[in-house]
């Protein structure tokens, strides 16, 4: 990937190659540091009550919480979009009030709910829009642009459009490129993905996590979604409203113990269900299931149990039912190589035929996960934590 000549105030050059994950889960070095902040504005009443934490480097921080319980604030406090009334915020080790408030945001990645794109400017230049305040020249920075529109899953020819020729997906892909652009050390991501529908939601958040594999910034996250924050957090900070610190800690953590009411409630009482998205699947067997491609379900009048149609690559079609092998059912979701009990259960619960499809990298069916086996193996793995705990 190409890197910018812009210039950054922090002291992390823009050119360090990224740290390996191996590294960085051996020893996390600190990248964002509060110390007793408090926000309060015209009213008196603090925002952000006494926040004190340490935010990893190379890492995904999620706040989380209520409407009003101050974690956007805490975010813009770390740009110094919005002023501290008391204490201090320290980025890889300098004190940000020491930094121009402008040269230090065009030092940070920022991305925020509605994208924020310039609509009289193409998807191109919308990219290159911080390259060119840092003062690269416009080719270079178009040419850097392009990049990274694949680096986020967008097609080349995507860049000469406009921010209105562009699904809500797309656009907010197009902000993610943005604040990458001058390769910052740290990315400000403030409810980036709440406008989108939920099954763009979940492939943008999957996209998100083979980025940071590959690019590890240290990322902090807004979400009022407890189950974004579970899903993308290395740790998740559970603000009260008040502007309290409520819970700091990973994500396991915070749905096995939450560590008083507000938590606890916040989270939900089906925390249960959330924590099996750190419990892997591997016991659960996977079943070899009967399949039909497209020339043979011509052809099929009846089928004796539940089969699969599929293309001619194996990739899963639907079903087709004892009951009507003419029409085709839609056949839920899909449980990959390597996933999560939590995946598998929901394969295997949003199937007509009670069958999760498993398949590989590829999106080749290798098999099928039965309901049964599965509620099976999240007991298994109930009991486990239990005995922990």
């Amino acid at each position: 990937m190409a890197r910018s000549d812009a210039p950054t105030p922090l002291s992390q050059p823009i050119s360090e190659p990224a740290p390996q994950p191996e590294a960085r889960e051996r020893g996390r070095e600190t990248m964002i540091e509060f110390s007793q902040v408090t926000k309060r504005f015209q009213d008196g009443v603090p925002a952000v009550d006494s926040l004190t934490m340490s935010i990893d480097k190379g890492a995904i921080t999620v706040f989380v919480g209520p409407s009003g319980c101050g974690k956007t604030t805490s975010l813009r406090m770390i740009n110094r979009m919005v002023e501290p009334t008391s204490g201090s915020i320290r980025v890889d080790g300098r004190d940000v009030s020491q930094i121009p408030a402008a040269a230090l945001r065009r030092s940070m990645g920022y991305v925020m709910q509605s994208a924020g794109l310039l609509p009289h400017r193409t998807v191109l230049d919308n990219v290159g829009t911080v390259l060119r305040l840092n003062k690269v020249p416009r080719t270079k920075a178009r040419q850097r642009a392009a990049e990274l529109l694949d680096v986020v899953g967008l097609a080349p020819e995507l860049g000469r459009r406009y921010p209105n020729q562009l699904s809500g997906g797309q656009q907010q892909r197009v902000g993610v490129a943005r604040a990458l652009a001058a390769d910052p050390p740290v990315l400000l991501m403030d409810e980036p993905f709440s406008a989108v529908d939920p099954v763009v939601r979940a492939e943008l958040q999957t996209e998100l996590l083979r980025l940071q594999r590959d690019l590890a910034k240290t990322i902090v996250f807004v979400t009022h979604d407890i189950d974004e924050a579970t899903v993308l957090g290395d740790k998740v900070a559970v603000f009260a409203t008040g502007g309290r610190l409520a819970q700091y800690a990973a994500p396991e953590e915070i749905l096995r113990a939450p560590v008083d009411d507000f938590v606890a409630n916040f989270v939900g009482r089906d925390r249960g269900f959330r924590h099996l998205a750190f419990s892997g699947a591997g016991s659960v067997q996977i079943h070899p299931v009967a399949m039909v491609e497209p020339r043979e379900r011509r052809e099929t009048e009846r089928v004796q149990d539940w089969t699969l149609a599929v293309d001619e690559a194996r990739r899963p079609l639907g079903w087709l039912s004892p009951a009507r092998a003419a029409d085709l059912v839609p056949g839920g979701s899909l449980f990959h190589q390597g996933d999560t009990l939590r995946r598998a259960l929901d394969a295997a619960l949003s199937s007509p035929a009670g069958l999760g499809v498993s398949v590989n990298d590829d999106g080749e069916v290798i098999g099928v996960v039965k309901a049964a086996q599965v509620l099976a193996a999240v007991e298994e793995a109930r009991l486990a934590r239990e005995g922990g705990a």
